[in-house]
């Protein structure tokens, strides 16, 4: 099989030839920075330009030496724009090592650390020293709890780091027809040069829209307190959802193979609020959009990025049409591997779930990864519905013996 093959078998419930292997097919399957660099000169390769393509999570683009090495069956459609030139400026890690980040982000360091700046000149998020990720520090709203009228989402929208600051496919303005033309162009050339799978990032966060909006805090306050006032800001939002999403899949939907969202909506200890509230406020937006791609774009599979304890929630999100979840975060509250695989089954596919990052892959002696690979495997991998990814990014501290490892025993897994 191919890798595109295998991850679609897999998405369908068939038993693939072996486990499908995600690496960076999105921005909650990639690698940090520092750890990519080490990765790079454990496995003996020659040093990367190394493309900073998340600035905000100081995510490294993996390039193609590696994904060949770890044999991975899936590709994020824009991470091919490290070949061109224009689109990068020179930069240094916090620990002055070079690298390139977007140019078009206004991006600025001083003796405290690193700032990044919306077009208006305001500071909306932050890398303190020694930090290894950019930090939000403005949200529009915050303040504001009288505003009943989002028409301006837009503006608001671009004084918000987790909204303005891009990410591949990057800085094409796909609503614009010459925009679409070379996105078009370039998910050609990508599905025409490569077997593996391929995953459009589309996002259509509701949740963390809301919370990048009004601020975590008072969002959740909102939906109990003010239901109204978030149902207007939800329409303003999911109508600008759809329109985007029909202007991304006019230009891309015949050359990808999965689509992707993200929302988070769960925490250590279970979901952050009720199937109850979930349904009223959420259920029927995501259904609304995840609908359109199942009518008009059969072929592509849909998938979630959700993290924490959100199995009360996944029947639902199955129920509103998502094909796929990630990243099965099985060390939070009621989120056991054998348990989701056999409630779930037939209705929605697990990718994720394969290495516990947060304490296995940065601490895991050498010889212990292997039979913790190996034994989330044998639950996840039966039948089909199953691809294989770390629990979220692989972070900067990371020995890059404990990923070969990871990627080894999955790849090695019969």
């Amino acid at each position: 099989m191919t890798g595109r093959e295998r991850v679609m078998a897999a998405l369908n419930f068939k038993n693939p030839d072996k486990v499908p292997i995600d690496f960076n097919a999105h921005r909650s399957s990639g690698i940090a920075v520092p750890a990519y660099k080490r990765l790079r000169e454990y496995l003996g390769l020659p040093p990367s330009p190394l493309y900073v393509y998340d600035l905000i999570q100081q995510l490294a683009i993996v390039e193609q030496d590696v994904l060949d090495i770890f044999d991975v069956d899936t590709f994020q459609l824009g991470c091919d724009f490290d070949k061109q030139s224009g689109y990068w400026k020179d930069w240094q890690m916090e620990d002055g090592t070079p690298c390139k980040v977007p140019a078009c982000v206004d991006l600025r360091r001083t003796s405290e650390g690193s700032f990044i700046y919306s077009s208006t000149g305001r500071i909306t998020g932050r890398q303190p020293k020694g930090c290894n990720y950019f930090e939000q520090v403005y949200w529009p709203l915050a303040d504001d709890f009288e505003k009943e009228d989002f028409s301006d989402y837009e503006s608001l929208a671009n004084e918000v780091m987790w909204l303005h600051v891009p990410s591949p496919p990057m800085p094409v303005n796909y609503k614009s027809s010459e925009g679409a033309k070379e996105l078009r162009e370039l998910a050609a050339k990508t599905r025409g040069g490569t077997d593996r799978a391929i995953y459009g990032i589309f996002g259509g966060n509701l949740v963390e829209t809301g919370q990048f909006v009004f601020r975590m805090d008072n969002f959740l306050c909102e939906l109990i307190a003010n239901p109204k006032r978030v149902h207007t800001f939800l329409d303003a939002l999911t109508g600008r959802h759809m329109a985007n999403l029909k202007a991304y899949l006019d230009a891309v939907g015949d050359y990808i193979d999965v689509i992707g969202f993200g929302d988070d909506m769960g925490s250590q200890n279970g979901p952050q609020f009720s199937p109850e509230l979930y349904m009223e406020f959420f259920y029927p937006r995501e259904k609304q959009m995840w609908s359109y791609i199942h009518e008009h774009f059969p072929q592509i599979k849909i998938c979630l990025h959700c993290c924490g304890g959100v199995r009360p929630l996944m029947p639902l999100l199955a129920d509103a049409g998502l094909d796929a979840i990630n990243p099965v975060q099985f060390t939070c509250k009621d989120m056991a591997l054998g348990d989701i695989k056999k409630e779930l089954y037939g209705k929605l596919s697990l990718w994720g779930g394969g290495c516990d990052t947060r304490s296995m892959l940065p601490h895991g002696k050498p010889g212990e990864i292997t039979p913790h690979v190996k034994a989330n495997l044998e639950i996840l991998n039966e039948g089909g519905g199953f691809i294989f990814q770390q629990v979220h990014n692989i972070l900067a501290d990371v020995p890059p013996e404990n990923i070969v490892e990871m990627f080894r025993a999955a790849r090695d897994f019969t």
